[in-house]
């Protein structure tokens, strides 16, 4: 983290805090990171490589329909707060991603009560006469919005050699884009075009002194300039933890160019609060007062295992090396109502869930309620790994997210599947 006089003054002209940006100028080091100003003062580091190609590689013109999923989606929100979510478009195959076992959720209709997460549960309606059940249920109540979603979603294979492809890494409280090493290494040498940046107060990203400068919207808006920045035609978003946030985020604002999400251990669709959000638990008046020393040793109190392997990860990997100031106004900050079952039931975007069984900060269930929730959407989990899955498992991880973007769905084979199933 920067610490120096210059650093001092670029904080004390942020000023107040906007959830807009102005024009991106930037700086390339000799170490091959960008110094990126999103506004004035506010400067982000950003590890980008672009690898050097001889010849890049066009993606081929694919035969027509394939990989086009039909997205077809309904809806309907009660007032007494239920969610009904019908998926009414093409069924997609869960048989990819060999290396570990797949969870996909089927074509159903899905009944929750909105934000209330810790006290009900999301049914899958298998009745013997589903239809009449549900056409039942609906008479007795009054809808209060129905949203309907009916597009084509254009689903293709991303190899390295493609250049138009561009893997963005987000990483969450705490950590800096040095936890994305291994992933980033290894992408790169395939030929893919990556791009990490460090949250502002993270890393070697300015650290401004004002609350306002750490709040969702104000991150937001500096990836959404970080995006806007570096992205091209078909982009692959990997967040972790609240770096799922920001990722959700911009595939929602821009669904023409997020073309895949990776979620690594970013819980349940529900919206941000202060109060309810934070993983830790703890008042922030308590957070003051710790001392950074003190801060990095509580959070990595939260690891499922205490092993020197893990120890030595986190400090290799820069993780949770940040103020006391900055972890508890990322705590404070982190209000989002916008982000709840509906904002993510309307995304149309393929989505990789991974959970680190061991994960003591976010619980298998709420990543599970992402996957019910999600219109496409597969959930793996890492029995070797908890909430660092990506430094504690760098290979598996690896490969994973390299077989997700590589898939591309066979709708035809699911099509026919059905067709025989209703025979």
């Amino acid at each position: 983290m920067l610490t120096s006089i210059t650093d001092g003054i670029m904080c004390c002209l942020t000023g107040k805090a906007t959830n807009s940006v102005g024009p991106v100028d930037s700086v390339e080091s000799s170490d091959g990171f960008d110094f990126v100003e999103v506004k004035p003062g506010r400067i982000l580091r950003v590890k980008h490589t672009l690898p050097i190609r001889s010849t890049p590689e066009v993606p081929p013109e694919e035969e027509e329909g394939k990989g086009v999923v039909h997205c077809k989606r309904k809806i309907t929100i009660y007032r007494n707060g239920q969610l009904v979510i019908e998926n009414l478009g093409d069924v997609i195959s869960s048989e990819i991603l060999q290396c570990h076992n797949s969870n996909m959720v089927p074509n159903s209709t899905l009944e929750v009560e909105l934000s209330d997460f810790t006290s009900t549960t999301t049914q899958s309606h298998t009745p013997a006469n589903p239809k009449e059940t549900i056409a039942a249920r609906r008479r007795r109540r009054k809808p209060k919005k129905t949203i309907n979603i009916d597009c084509k979603q254009k689903i293709s294979s991303c190899k390295g050699s493609h250049s138009d492809v561009v893997i963005f890494f987000i990483h969450g409280v705490g950590g800096s884009l040095d936890i994305w090493k291994e992933q980033l290494d290894f992408f790169t040498k395939l030929g893919y075009e990556v791009v990490a940046p460090d949250l502002a107060g993270h890393g070697s990203s300015t650290a401004p002194q004002i609350a306002a400068a750490y709040t969702f919207y104000a991150l937001a808006e500096d990836m959404r300039a970080i995006f806007k920045r570096y992205a091209k035609k078909r982009n692959i978003l990997v967040g972790h933890s609240y770096g799922v946030s920001f990722c959700t985020f911009l595939a929602h604002e821009y669904p023409d160019l997020v073309h895949k999400v990776v979620m690594v251990n970013g819980g349940g669709p529900t919206a941000l609060e202060p109060s309810l959000c934070s993983i830790f638990n703890m008042p922030t008046c308590v957070l003051h007062c710790l001392s950074p020393c003190l801060a990095w040793s509580f959070l990595k109190a939260g690891f499922a295992r205490q092993g020197a392997k893990e120890k030595q990860l986190l400090k290799e990997g820069n993780a949770f090396n940040v103020s006391s100031f900055v972890l508890r106004a990322m705590m404070s900050g982190q209000y989002w109502p916008e982000g709840d079952e509906v904002y993510h039931a309307e995304l149309t975007v393929p989505v990789l869930l991974v959970h680190g069984m061991h994960d003591k900060f976010v619980p298998f269930e709420e990543d599970q309620r992402m996957a019910e929730i999600l219109l496409i959407a597969f959930l793996k989990v890492i029995e070797e790994g908890s909430h660092m899955v990506m430094m504690e498992c760098p290979e598996t991880i690896n490969t994973l997210l390299h077989e997700f973007l590589l898939w591309e769905p066979d709708v035809t084979a699911a099509k026919q599947q059905e067709e025989m199933e209703g025979k």
